[in-house]
């Protein structure tokens, strides 16, 4: 177990903004900064002595959600309209299901 949590600690000073904002890239004279919405997770358990059964896992995602666009002075926020359609679509339905039982709950 620990090197699990010496393999977690070294990852986590990657954690953070930096890895949600991308490096700026210059083109053509017009400096692009992506943007994408980052999770992770990270678990572990055991049982008993250090003889008996443990495990831990972790896992992450990155959804890039757009990027900012600096040109002439003026810096705007660019969406990435697909990604966003993916994560809100599943999202406005989670909420729906929710407020329906919410509403059928109160109903009683």
């Amino acid at each position: 177990m620990t090197n699990l949590a010496l393999k977690l600690a070294e990852n986590a000073r990657s954690i953070g903004v930096r890895s949600a904002y991308g490096d700026p890239v210059q083109i053509e004279g017009v400096t692009i900064v992506p943007v994408a919405l980052v999770q992770y997770g990270f678990g572990g358990g055991g049982e008993g002595d250090e003889s008996a059964a443990a495990g831990g896992g972790g896992g992450g995602m990155a959804v890039p959600i757009g990027a900012y666009v600096k040109s002439g002075g003026a810096a705007r926020f660019e969406p990435n309209v697909i990604s966003l359609l993916a994560v809100g679509i599943p999202f406005v339905w989670v909420s729906g299901k929710a407020i329906a039982r919410i509403i059928r709950a109160l109903k009683r």
